[in-house]
């Protein structure tokens, strides 16, 4: 049954009766088969609506027949049962049910008459499993009990002795199975399919499939049935198929249909009185016996209405079938019918069901003609996993395929030129003369206007020019004082000699000049040039040069294309000048253009975007001098689309991309669909008497070159007409939509009037626009909803004079009760409530999905529809935003889960988006169940959502802008439309929708939760200048000449603070116990998060100001001082700065030892690090796991380096560490690669193999010479990270000497751990030692102490209730890092851990295997949705903290993981 009920309870004929009540006392026998659906219209087309000749009104006692029009839906299209029906007709009519097995397998049943007293099934599974089986059994009686029949195919096997088992016969990528069925009784078969190998079963929706077989009819020529009741079968059988509309032969069959099955109901054994009973509502029994009083009254049809929508509300609003309806509306009528039974009146029962809003709700549907059809639909239960998309293109490359041909001269003479050139550049032109090439550039540069020809002629010439400040045809003489050097005046024109270059010169064959114009009154300049002679023109024309091109121009920032497929977008380029001279001429050369775009990878596919939008958005000339057909337009649109269409179906990691592509493209479609155009404007003309004025220059342009300003005209004209002809709304609708007086005057066939129709004209002119929209609409506008659904659901034509004769077939293969989902969605289109045209848009989609990824060769119609339905998902929710001004906040999340499914459904690459949403699902589950951490998890759900996002706007920006930047450069298109480019991208999406959601819904959330404004990690007072900044890594090694507070956008968590900065504000969420919040604490500088962006734009507001911050627990106070209150703070800061005491440390020595184990580890040979791990080894409890390690301790990186083998390494080292000490930073990554060019010295292979062995832990040269090689890079990585940037820097602030930095190295085993902590023994956002702190995060622990967006879980325990964990925050870390048993290095220097310097983490540890990226799923990890493996966890690392402060005496901060529930501790140092 179907989801969604399209009629409801009272479909438009159920309003009165059906027409088999009441008919006793009518003679239909003078009504032949062939006026069953006769039709009413004068102007009859065999493809539009058939109407019955039937009763419909009953008056009193007597029946007036009549003929009644029949309401035909618009889009027609028979629904896809999920069973076969009888067929009425020869062997040859076969009954078809089509279903989706799992996705993607299709199954096909047809049932057939093959022989008399023979029915044939053919099944047909498209799987390429060759183990299908077959488990089946006959339905004979009512009861449904399965049946074993005689007849069965070869290899048939009886199971259990209650059904059949038929193997299916494999024939190529298909699985068939033909049965044969001769028992009389058979009424269905029923079945199940087994895929053996993989004990699957595929069932229908959870159930059997039931295939219902025709029932043999006795041949019996003596039986006969009256001519009415096979008129009032057919008509209810028309009824029941959802009043389609037939052809003349479908009305023969059907009504041949209708007499089958009563002759069926005549060989059961019914006679024909008890059909004349059961279809004429017993009006023979009323002849017999008294009436009844029910009998005598007739209820108002509108208390029957009343009375059916008061059941079906009792009921739930359930979605009702078409014969449910039907017994509903019947069931009312006898229980009104009963009450007149007990001597009510009807005035009485109107009284006692006319009540308030029931009688509103009743008519406010049947003015609707809704009815009683449900509210909304109920969605299916699905797996959100299944919506995972993980096609994630190639990496970003600059493609080098088709290398262009080589520039000309002057080609390369303008690149220079344009380096060289510091002004703005407003146009610029070559023009080809022959042979050789003239450059015309226009700069504008410290107020003048420049303009620079060049040329490689090889004869002298001469620019004959002047100045225009109206139009190009205008003549001005340059004043003399403004003239080059050299002019002369000549007839009301300047001459110029153009000046030949010098020799040396590397474009020596170049001649040029130079003009100057610092009247900016001039708009361009016209002239001709002179050459032995000869004069030259353009194509018999002046020259003429815009001084600027119309557009402001935009800046040189991608010159070199960097991050494009340069080649294609060059080629684009080149291609424009044709491109322009029509639509047809743009299609067909970007469909010559998509293998190459689609070769270079998403660069390539992404130029074709940016070109298509750039035409789109009409930053591109649509026509020029070229007169086309709108057949030929429509037909290079299909070319494209069938293109892409190719490209979307071979290449799944493009198809997003195709998408966008596709968005900017109409449909197009060859021969009638583009002619139709030129065609019905003409009928429109005629049929209304409008052949002047502003319809015969429309008419005119759109015989000359149509395009999507006609869908906007259209809509314009029909504005114009429905609000009383006025012309106001006519300039509205086209000004909102972008075209203005003058884009009506600058298209070759100019528009120049308004509109001027007369009243009578009305009523035709809205039909036919109407109808013309739609054709429009289905050429230009591939993702508008109704064309879309048309396409897709197929329609004929209706309305005389319009599409004539055009048919357009349903799409093979959708969904059972697709129409009448799509059908609820274009009913609730405007309704103002859009929760359930959300809900309708999205089942859509999902129910579209599984056929998206399946080739067929309407597929690029299924997209459109697709991307119409996620269009109307975003303008839905845009005038949906009043509903939720006072929603609650599970309103608003299940708004947000709607919109995050949508943008899912669009996406490649979607897992991050997909556990969002199922995490949404979990918070709005926790919200309605009351749950005291609802909004504290919904909070890092939100986080989450909004990384995504980000995410997702990055790797647009990224794909996107440097295209846009290049090719915009290229076409000189508007500076602001390349700017905002793909801001406007993400701005039209569902993402931008969504964002607007999430920021709805924080501040609600913080307040539910007790969050506020800010998240204080390091709370120091402080006094500061306000500065913005994008990033800090970006002035990390900056240094701040006066106190600073740093507003940062963007802080990563592996950062260096700046030297003078006092505060580090920032709305990105690093973890408490980042690195950087790390050295924050350390350093005394105030560092908070900030969540309300108000707040965070009123600081932003006070750049350049002297601000006082004081932090509190949990917020921020902040206020703006006066100078002398700050110098008092600065020179308290210079005073404890100079207090401090200066860092020195001792150079370490080589101590004969390659590697050493924890025994042996001592102050001299390695770091805090390992001589913490091994002292904890044995003093803590014993559930607390302590890894095995082994040390290189120091001096062995310096006696390696020294040893023979690596003198060239060393030498360069040397070498570029003098560099480093001149200032040439960039020698930090020549070293770091020097480095790794070290050979191991063969004792130092040996000893480590050895030490390691001895300790238990694997050595990797025992799994090959590979595996050692991985493990001595890793090392060398440790050493190397020495001079890595940030530690560099680090260490010349406290001017430590870098040369006496050692690094040992302690190798462990990883634990491949289930989660990873940190924890500090006291509390470090607010100093309470009475508070252990602690932040857990999925995988390695890699993702919480690094540069790895999103928060851990983090949470307080009191010191004395170790047993009762407080969580502070969710974790909204997208990403885990997981890896297989391996080895990992850590760098233990000797400047970590230091009292005043912050130096830990400065350094790399290095796995010897790269951990693998695991997108993470939050909602079935036990940590977050089970209580009690929560607090076992996070009160066992609580434990493991206390204990080891306990053995140290001082708060510690500590490192560990959690594998299989049992902690493991990795190292700990004090807590700084």
């Amino acid at each position: 049954m179907s989801n969604l009920v399209t009629h409801g309870i009272l479909h438009q004929t159920l309003i009165r009766p059906n027409v088999a009540k009441y008919q006793s006392k009518v003679n239909y026998s003078f009504i032949s088969a062939n006026i069953l659906y006769q039709d009413v219209s004068e102007n009859k087309a065999p493809a539009q609506a058939q109407n019955f000749l039937l009763a419909t009104k009953f008056c009193g006692n007597n029946l007036c027949v009549r003929k009644r029009k029949v309401a035909m839906a618009r889009h027609q299209q028979a629904a896809v049962v999920p069973h076969a029906v009888s067929s009425p007709t020869s062997q040859a009519s076969e009954i078809s049910g089509n279903f989706l097995l799992d996705g993607n397998i299709e199954l096909q049943v047809g049932v057939a008459s093959s022989a008399p007293g023979l029915t044939q099934i053919d099944i047909q599974v498209s799987s390429g499993s060759d183990s299908l089986l077959l488990h089946w059994g006959v339905i004979c009686d009512q009861q449904g009990k399965w049946v074993i029949p005689s007849r069965r195919p070869n290899g048939t096997k009886v199971h259990k002795n209650r059904a059949l088992r038929t193997p299916f016969v494999k024939r190529g990528s298909e699985s068939i199975l033909k049965i044969e069925i001769d028992d009389p009784a058979a009424q269905a078969i029923e079945f199940l399919i087994l895929d053996e190998a993989q004990n699957k079963w595929f069932k229908n929706n959870g159930g059997n499939f039931h295939i219902k077989l025709p029932l043999k009819v006795k041949s019996d020529k003596t039986i006969s049935v009256p001519e009415d009741l096979v008129q009032i079968q057919a008509y209810l059988r028309w009824e029941r198929k959802g009043k389609q509309i037939y052809t003349p032969e479908q009305e023969k069959e059907e009504y041949e249909a209708a007499r089958i099955e009563l002759l069926e109901e005549l060989a059961k054994g019914t006679s024909i009185e008890d059909l004349y009973v059961r279809l004429k509502d017993k009006t023979t029994a009323t002849e017999i016996k008294e009436p009844s009083v029910s009998e005598t009254k007739i209820i108002p049809d509108e208390l029957v209405q009343v009375q059916a929508y008061i059941r079906w509300e009792k009921a739930g609003k359930p979605n009702y079938s078409p014969d449910q309806q039907l017994r509903e509306f019947e069931e009312a009528r006898k229980e009104l019918l009963a009450e007149l039974e007990k001597g009510i009146s009807i005035d009485e029962i109107k009284k006692k069901i006319f009540k308030g809003e029931i009688q509103t709700k009743v008519a406010k549907q049947l003015k609707t003609k809704k009815y009683f059809r449900a509210e909304r639909i109920q969605r299916k239960e699905r797996d959100l996993m299944q919506l995972i998309n993980k096609h994630v293109a190639e990496n970003i490359v600059e493609q080098d395929i088709d290398v262009p041909k080589a520039l000309t001269v002057i080609e390369r003479y303008s690149y220079a030129r344009e380096e060289q050139n510091r002004g703005l550049l407003l146009n610029k032109e070559i023009y080809k003369l022959g042979d050789d090439d003239l450059l015309v550039l226009v700069t504008k540069d410290a107020g003048k206007t420049k303009v620079h020809l060049a040329t490689d002629f090889k004869s002298p010439v001469t620019l004959h020019w002047a100045l225009s400040s109206t139009t190009p045809g205008e003549w001005l003489v340059p004043n003399q004082s403004g003239l080059p050097p050299g002019s002369v005046a000549v007839n009301g024109a300047a001459e110029t000699q153009f000046k030949s270059s010098s020799s040396i010169d590397p474009f020596h064959e170049v001649q040029s000049l130079d003009i100057e114009v610092e009247d900016n009154t001039f708009k361009g300049m016209p002239f001709v040039l002179l050459s032995c002679g000869k004069w030259i023109k353009n194509n018999g024309s002046n020259f003429y040069i815009a001084f600027g091109s119309g557009k402001e121009q935009i800046q040189k920032d991608n010159v070199d294309g960097k991050g494009t497929a340069k080649f294609l977008l060059d080629k684009i380029a080149k291609m424009e000048d044709e491109a322009q001279r029509s639509f047809m001429h743009r299609f067909n050369i970007a469909a010559d253009l998509i293998d190459q775009a689609k070769d270079a990878g998403q660069l390539g596919l992404a130029g074709i975007l940016v070109w298509m939008r750039f035409m789109a958005t009409r930053q591109l000339i649509w026509n020029k001098n070229y007169n086309v057909k709108p057949r030929e337009i429509s037909k290079a649109q299909d070319r494209l689309t069938d293109s892409l269409q190719k490209v979307y179906t071979s290449y799944p990691q493009y198809r997003e991309l195709v998408r966008m592509i596709l968005s900017t493209v109409g449909r197009g479609g060859e021969g009638d669909v583009g002619q139709r155009i030129r065609d019905e404007i003409l009928v429109i003309q005629r049929n209304n008497h409008c052949k002047g004025g502003m319809m015969e220059e429309w008419h005119q342009k759109l015989h000359n070159n149509t395009s999507p300003d006609d869908v906007v005209i259209c809509q314009a004209l029909i504005d114009y007409i429905n609000n009383d002809f006025d012309i106001g709304f006519y300039w509205k609708t086209l000004n909102a939509n972008g075209i203005t007086k003058d884009r009506l005057l600058s298209y070759d066939r100019a528009i120049h009037s308004e509109p001027n129709f007369l009243r009578d004209q009305k009523e035709g002119l809205l039909r036919d626009l109407g109808n013309y929209l739609r054709t429009l609409k289905a050429v230009h506008s591939g993702a508008d909803l109704e064309s879309a659904i048309s396409y897709c659901m197929g329609y004929k034509a209706e309305g005389q004079g319009f599409m004539v004769g055009v048919q357009i077939n349903p799409v093979p293969g959708l969904p059972s009760g697709f129409s009448e989902l799509l059908q609820f969605v274009m009913d609730n289109i405007e309704v103002k409530e859009v929760e359930p045209l959300l809900e309708g848009l999205l089942e859509a989609r999902q129910e579209l999905r599984p056929l998206l990824s399946m080739p067929q060769d309407r597929l690029k119609d299924l997209l459109f529809l697709d991307m119409a339905l996620d269009s109307t998902v975003r303008t839905a929710l845009e005038r949906g935003y009043e509903e939720l001004n006072n929603a609650g906040p599970g309103n608003i999340m299940y708004f947000i889960c709607m919109v995050l499914e949508n943008v899912a459904l669009s996406s490649d690459d979607n897992e991050d988006l997909v556990y969002c949403l199922k995490g949404w699902n979990v918070a709005l589950r926790m919200c309605k169940s009351k749950d005291t951490h609802w909004a504290l998890y919904a909070k890092s759900v939100l986080d989450r959502t909004r990384l995504a996002l980000a995410h997702k706007a990055e790797w647009y920006q990224k794909i996107l802008q440097p295209s846009a930047e290049y090719l915009g450069s290229l076409l000189g298109v508007d500076r602001w439309a390349v700017e905002i480019f793909t801001e406007e991208i993400i701005r039209s999406g569902s993402a931008a929708s969504l964002s607007s959601l999430l920021n709805r819904l924080d501040p609600i959330l913080r307040k539910t939760a007790n969050l506020g404004s800010w998240q204080i990690i390091s709370p120091v007072e402080a006094n500061g200048y306000v500065e913005v900044v994008d990033e800090l890594l970006a002035v990390q090694n900056k240094s701040y000449e006066r106190p600073t507070i740093l507003v940062a956008k963007s802080v990563k968590g592996e950062e260096e603070i700046p030297d003078g900065t006092v505060a580090v504000l920032t709305p990105d969420m690093p973890d408490v116990l980042s690195h950087v919040s790390v050295r924050a604490r350390n350093s005394k500088v105030c560092f908070a998060t900030c969540f309300d962006p108000n707040i965070l734009a009123s600081l932003e507001a006070r750049k350049g100001k002297l601000l006082h911050v004081k932090p509190s627990s949990v917020d921020m106070i902040y206020s703006e001082i006066k100078e002398e209150e700050g110098n008092d703070s600065k020179s308290t800061k210079q005073k404890e700065i100079a207090s401090l005491s200066p860092i020195t440390l001792t150079r370490k020595q080589f101590c004969g030892k390659f590697a050493v184990v924890s025994d042996e580890f001592t102050n001299e040979l390695v770091g805090a690090k390992s001589r913490n791990i091994s002292y904890l080894k044995g003093k803590v409890p014993s559930w607390i796991g302590i890894p095995t390690s082994v040390a290189i301790p120091f001096g062995v990186f310096e006696h390696v380096i020294s040893d023979e083998s690596n003198k060239i390494v060393a030498e360069k080292v040397k070498s570029l560490k003098r560099k480093l000490d001149e200032g040439e930073f960039n020698a930090l990554r020549e070293i770091r690669e020097a480095v790794l060019q070290l050979n191991a010295p063969s004792q130092l292979v040996e000893e480590l193999r050895t030490k390691m062995k001895s300790s238990g832990m694997p050595w990797p040269g025992d799994e090959g010479e590979k595996r050692w090689e991985q493990a001595w890079k890793a090392i060398k990585k440790v050493w190397g990270s020495k001079w890595n940037e940030r530690a560099y820097f680090s260490t010349r602030k406290v001017k430590l000497n870098h040369d006496y930095l050692s690094m040992a190295v302690l190798i462990q085993e990883v634990i491949n751990a289930d989660y990873a902590f940190v924890i500090h023994t006291t509390n470090p956002s607010t100093g309470d030692s009475s508070e252990i702190y602690a932040e857990v995060v999925k995988g390695l622990g890699e993702t919480l102490v690094g540069a790895y967006p999103g928060r851990a879980l983090s949470f307080i325990c009191q010191r004395h209730d170790l047993n009762s964990p407080q969580v502070l925050g969710y974790p909204s870390k997208p990403v885990g890092l997981y890896i297989k048993r391996s080895i990992i290095f850590r760098s233990d220097s000797n400047g970590e851990d230091l009292e005043g310097y912050a130096g830990a983490g400065l350094y790399d540890s290095v796995p010897m295997d790269e951990a693998e990226k695991v997108v993470l799923d939050y909602s079935s990890d036990p940590l977050i949705v089970d209580c009690g493996f929560r607090k076992s966890i996070l009160s066992s690392i609580a434990r493991a903290g206390s204990a080891i402060e306990q053995l140290y005496g001082s708060p510690q901060d500590i490192e560990g993981v959690i594998k299989n529930g049992k902690v493991y501790v990795v190292q700990t140092r004090p807590q700084m």
